[in-house]
């Protein structure tokens, strides 16, 4: 697979490359663009994998999901610049539903079907429900209430606010997590001193470092002329801006993190795995969305902190049985298929809104 990911960057960025100057079927560069980033995503997690085990689960899984989010966020800045507020939003929606239901319901099913029951840390898994309840339905559901009657101005006043807010709350849980009370988080130090002692990562520090780098700036380079296929591959296959952000951005921008993921509850090491499906998703709600909401105030049109109610929604729903089901610390099989079921009900709805 490694290999197939190495010919598809080979490929994909000359390609990528001379589709743009040549201006080549926006619907063919489209599928390029795509191929191209989920390609160089492996090499983001690759390289994130290989860090982990030198730094251990915690900061590995970290690294993991905001490496994985770079992706998205690099996407998501382009699509702002080029005014699809709406694709945006709802690649975020995306994003948190499908490190909820998809990366953490296929981690859950691969990895249960190799061991009959796995475990992670039960604090952690306590301290995420709060987060997740506090990100996404305090956080995204309040301004929809408040904000029915009120003005552009007030609305993105409000937006801003609460996206100052939840960047605030998403390094004070990082201090809480890494510094103040790391002792909760442990549990598993008995884990990490055997990953080091028995896996060696695939490149030492220096190289997973640099290839993040490389890797990171194609992404940035791809990702901008993805956006601008967007429109036209929409009308073309009768896709909705909605269907295009929360199945297809959220699935590519979010590749590294759906690999890593599945691969770290393959070999059992379920506390990675959990970091990298839930510590996205709340490096998403309370860290890239906010940073977009700011961002947007330096381009022409501003993105307000307010998603349509399917989306909020199906978000409040994924938050709630995520939580109904990690929150006794251990999984199995069974449970990550009640996870997939559920992605695939919402995909259906959101293919036929």
């Amino acid at each position: 697979m490694n290999k197939i990911f190495l010919i598809l960057v080979v490929i994909g960025i000359p390609i990528s490359v001379l589709g743009a100057i040549l201006e080549w079927s926006p619907i063919m560069m489209f599928m390029v663009y795509c191929l191209t980033i989920v390609a160089l995503a492996s090499f983001i997690g690759r390289a994130t994998e290989s860090l982990a085990i030198v730094l251990g689960p915690r900061i590995g899984g970290l690294m993991n999901a905001t490496f994985g989010n770079a992706v998205e966020l690099i996407i998501s800045i382009f699509s702002l610049k080029a005014g699809l507020i709406g694709i945006v939003l709802a690649s975020l929606t995306g994003s948190v539903l499908g490190n909820l239901l998809l990366v953490a319901g296929l981690s859950f099913f691969v990895g249960g079907l190799k061991y009959k029951r796995q475990s992670f840390n039960q604090y952690e898994a306590r301290h995420n429900a709060g987060m997740l309840i506090f990100a996404v339905i305090i956080a995204f559901v309040i301004p929809e209430v408040f904000t029915s009657n009120m003005t552009e101005h007030d609305t993105m006043v409000l937006s801003v606010g609460i996206s100052i807010i939840l960047i605030l709350l998403y390094f004070a849980a990082l201090l809480f997590k890494f510094v103040t009370h790391r002792g909760l988080y442990q549990n598993s130090s008995k884990e990490e001193t055997e990953t080091k002692e028995q896996e060696e990562p695939e490149w030492g520090k220096l190289k997973a470092i640099v290839i993040l780098a490389i890797a990171t700036s194609a992404v940035a380079f791809v990702s901008e002329h993805l956006v601008g296929t967007f429109d036209i591959v929409g009308e073309s296959f009768g896709w909705s801006e909605l269907f295009i952000g929360i199945i297809i951005v959220a699935i590519v921008g979010n590749a590294a993190e759906h690999a890593s993921a599945v691969v770290m509850a393959y070999k059992n090491k379920m506390d990675v795995a959990v970091e990298i499906a839930i510590g996205s998703t709340l490096q998403v709600a309370m860290f890239v969305l906010p940073v977009l909401v700011l961002l947007s105030l330096l381009f022409p049109t501003s993105m307000p902190l307010v998603f349509t109610w399917p989306e909020l929604i199906s978000m409040v729903t994924a938050v709630l049985l995520t939580i109904m089901i990690t929150n006794d610390g251990d999984t199995n099989w069974f449970e990550g298929a009640i996870l997939l079921a559920a992605y695939l009900v919402m995909g259906i709805g959101f293919y036929f809104l």
